[in-house]
């Protein structure tokens, strides 16, 4: 393995646009690179039901026989105005500019290349199937449909947890959202604004209603958008609200985004206002099992590199949520990053190192599970 050439990789693929949507360019290179180290590379048909500029890259190396073990990480990042220029100070990557850096999840896509590329022709210990997901920024799109029959590996590993590395995450939860488009009736404020039916104050009395922020230890509603009007001298006769509820219990998820649907319907009726809702599950929550194969791969593979093991319940979603949905057992693991979706995005090139390391570790560690069996 070059620690050299994987942090040199980071910084090109950083510097390569490729918010969800526009992922054909780091796609390309990413088969170019990888069928340049041997492996054979499959784009899946995922593009179009993704939304995504391409589908799911799955690539393999083949070990001495047909066992294999998953690593995942996804190529896709939040959108970004400017281009990404990336700074080294104080062994710290950063943006130049007022920018993401893109580490999420380009840390740690560069550490698992690099592990693939390590062998330099050589077959590993143990087969290594990289699955290179898209559109993982807008709902886990790419994930969730990517078909995981297809798989070679029984299990798999995600690193996607902007968090300390040895942090294994256990837990993560159901994630429903709520678009809420409340239709009122159009008048001139100053002039007759009686026969005006307000849609921001059918919007706003909904609002109030609602119970956010933290509800208990495993839930939160938020409302994060709300939009409507066109000039302060007509009563606005239509507004948009966005919102979302989070639960580790799938039950609780669904009872708090019942709620705030009830509170859009009631403010609505009370306003004289038309509301249309739509309710959907961007993914859906889990927890893993105390028996859990790659958790327990995981933790071994973090202690053998030195690192103090922890297990944690996230707030958040990844790639892990969707194919534990679809019955492919993995486990989701910390990558080292900070401050993901912001300018202030880091990642120390340490954390690199250690995340390649830690990859090495659980090939070695999957190996010797399987040669017990």
């Amino acid at each position: 393995m070059s620690v050299e050439r994987l942090h040199d990789r980071f910084v090109r693929l950083c510097e390569m646009a490729s918010p969800t949507g526009s992922e054909r360019a780091i796609a390309d290179s990413l088969i170019d690179e990888l069928r340049g180290f041997g492996l054979d590379v499959e784009e899946d048909d995922a593009a179009a039901a993704a939304g995504a500029g391409a589908g799911n890259l799955i690539a393999r190396l083949h070990g001495p026989d047909e066992r294999f073990v998953m690593l995942c990480a996804h190529i896709d990042t939040v959108p970004h105005d400017d281009p990404i220029e990336v700074a080294l100070n104080d062994g710290v990557y950063t943006s130049r500019g007022n920018t993401i850096l893109g580490a999420d999840d380009k840390a740690a896509l560069s550490s698992i290349v690099e592990l693939a590329a390590g062998f330099e022709g050589r077959a590993p210990p143990i087969g290594l199937e990289l699955v290179l997901t898209v559109a993982e920024e807008t709902g886990l799109r790419g994930a969730a449909a990517l078909d995981t029959t297809s798989l070679r590996s029984e299990y798999g590993f995600v690193l996607d947890h902007a968090s300390p590395i040895g942090e294994v995450i256990v837990a993560a939860p159901t994630y429903k959202k709520l678009v809420a488009d409340f239709e009122g009736v159009a008048a001139h404020s100053g002039i007759r604004p009686e026969d005006g039916r307000s849609a921001i104050a059918a919007a706003g009395d909904a609002i109030t209603e609602m119970r956010l922020g933290r509800l208990d230890g495993e839930t939160s509603a938020n409302v994060g958008v709300i939009k409507g009007g066109s000039a302060t001298n007509i009563v606005p006769r239509e507004c948009r609200v966005e919102a979302e509820a989070r639960s580790l219990d799938h039950a609780r998820a669904s009872e708090v985004i019942g709620s705030m649907v009830d509170a859009c319907t009631w403010a609505a009726g009370e306003h004289g206002c038309d509301v249309g809702i739509e309710v959907s599950e961007l993914f859906r929550g889990y927890r893993i099992s105390p028996g859990s194969v790659p958790a327990s791969i995981a933790r071994a593979a973090v202690g053998q590199c030195g690192h103090e093991v922890t297990d944690v319940v996230t707030g958040g979603g990844s790639d892990a949520n969707a194919f534990i949905s679809a019955g492919f057992d993995c486990v989701l693991l910390a990558n080292g990053t900070k401050d993901n979706h912001a300018p202030v995005e880091s990642v120390e090139a340490a954390r690199l190192d250690e995340m390649l390391e830690i990859c090495e570790a659980i090939a070695l560690s999957a190996l010797r599970r399987e040669e017990s069996r």
